[in-house]
């Protein structure tokens, strides 16, 4: 059919991760972007640029994605990143308690200071650090699990349970202010994909036609900002290819 040639609309989104120190922000862009893990992957300093293209059914969606430090001395460069974004991910370590204090504190300063609508998506990183699993390929993250893990099977990477935050209290929180709440695996690629569908899916259409005109100029200027800070995140040359979703 003709209709089914035509192409479909494609926006840009600026979605900035944040989240302490070594609880995985890298390691989620870096599995979503180029479905890779690395053991033992470096502090990120200051911020790195990635993009990645997510095809929904009717649209897509690419993502500019600054996956900022989580180190305290560069806490002060957030609202650099995190100005104009339409989406962030907040993440913290399941097996870390607080990891998700400094979560809660980052979506309320987003909620305070960022763009009105933005977003937010709150991630519990390392499932495979704990007995709910994440199994050894990633898969099986269905539609009916989204921030459980429950369907993930029983699988671990031995050691017995880390974790040290429930579901149901992250969850819960997540709930009461309207975040996105998912649970993933950053070493599998457990839930990682869906966690940027879902992001991708909740764009508001008036916030992505925007993003096709004064966007354009905000993502202009923030990769010049980029530049001036000296960031040490390098460019994947294959980042702008493929689709994780």
């Amino acid at each position: 059919m003709a209709d089914s040639q035509a192409p479909k609309p494609s926006s840009s989104v600026k979605l900035v991760l944040l989240g302490e120190a070594a609880v995985g922000k890298s390691s989620l862009v870096l599995r979503f972007v180029n479905n890779d893990f690395q053991e033992n992957k470096e502090p990120t300093i200051g911020a790195a640029f990635l993009t990645q293209k997510c095809n929904l059914p009717t649209r897509t969606i690419k993502f500019e994605i600054w996956d900022t430090a989580g180190q305290e001395r560069f806490a002060s460069l957030a609202p650099m990143y995190y100005r104009n974004a339409q989406a962030a991910l907040v993440v913290y370590d399941l097996t870390k308690p607080t990891s998700l204090i400094k979560a809660k504190h980052w979506v309320a300063e987003l909620q305070r200071q960022a763009s009105p609508g933005i977003v937010i998506a709150l991630v519990g990183n390392k499932l495979d650090l704990t007995n709910d699993g994440a199994g050894s390929s990633g898969e099986g993250a269905g539609d009916e699990t989204e921030g459980t893990g429950a369907a993930g099977g029983d699988e671990v990477d031995g050691g017995g349970d880390a974790r040290k935050i429930s579901t149901e209290e992250a969850k819960t929180y997540a709930e009461e202010e309207g975040l996105l709440f998912f649970e993933t695996s950053a070493k599998t690629g457990y839930n990682v994909s869906e966690v940027f569908t879902a992001i991708a899916n909740a764009i508001p259409e008036t916030s992505l036609k925007s993003s096709r005109g004064p966007g354009a100029a905000h993502a202009a200027a923030g990769r010049a900002e980029e530049q001036r800070v000296n960031l040490s995140g390098p460019r994947d040359p294959n980042a702008k290819t493929g689709c994780a979703c």
